[in-house]
């Protein structure tokens, strides 16, 4: 589903605040001190609490392989000015209908700022510029209204509510369900296209 391009480790999306890129194994403690907060973890479907320095390992290498098979585009979210310092994740998969899932998760001391609407703005940009996918889905729990602002300010409806498995909870949780899809997104083109580019050689419900 993903082209040749986000399969190369030197794949890097640049937006006004942020860049973009794969994960790196020295981003393994960052990744586990920032997914490790139970507030950011709790609102996620894939990961577990407490999230400790082996999931970020295995967090890394199984987005990395992901990435290079094209089965999805797993980003780690830097600031442009420390872009060696992860601040949260955000992420495409594969679903069985044929469109794209879009997750997402962001270290609390970066909340309220527009980090996460920003980096999924870019994403859905570059989704949908650089393959055929027609639509993106994601879903957020209801008791988490946050998640469902940032959706709908990247142009999301809203489809209902219902039960979704969430493995990293241990069950079935009720989900809001929001969908996105090539026509809409054509009519909020008001955004600023991102900026793709290759590093030099030497990186919703989310997790």
């Amino acid at each position: 589903m993903f082209p040749d391009i986000t399969r190369d480790d030197g794949f890097r999306l640049e937006t006004r605040r942020l860049w973009l890129r794969w994960p790196r194994a020295t981003d393994a403690v960052e990744i586990a001190r920032l997914a490790g907060d139970k507030d950011v973890a709790q609102m996620t479907a894939r990961l577990p609490h407490p999230y400790g320095r082996d999931a970020a390992e295995r967090f890394i290498l199984d987005t990395r392989a992901s990435n290079a098979g094209g089965r999805g585009i797993g980003l780690i979210i830097t600031k442009k000015h420390k872009p060696t310092e992860p601040i949260g994740a955000i992420s495409f998969r594969e679903s069985p209908r044929n469109d794209a899932l879009l997750g997402f998760w962001l270290g609390k001391p970066y909340w309220g700022n527009g980090l996460t609407t920003e980096a999924a703005q870019g994403m859905i940009d570059t989704l949908f510029t650089l393959t055929q996918v027609r639509e993106v889905r994601a879903s957020t729990r209801v008791i988490n209204p946050a998640p469902r602002r940032v959706l709908e300010k990247c142009g999301f409806a809203y489809e209902g509510s219902g039960l979704e498995l969430l493995p990293a909870r241990g069950g079935m949780e009720s989900c809001d369900r929001f969908r996105l899809d090539r026509k809409a997104w054509a009519s909020l083109k008001g955004w600023s296209m991102p900026a793709l580019q290759r590093d030099e050689p030497g990186q919703a419900l989310a997790g």
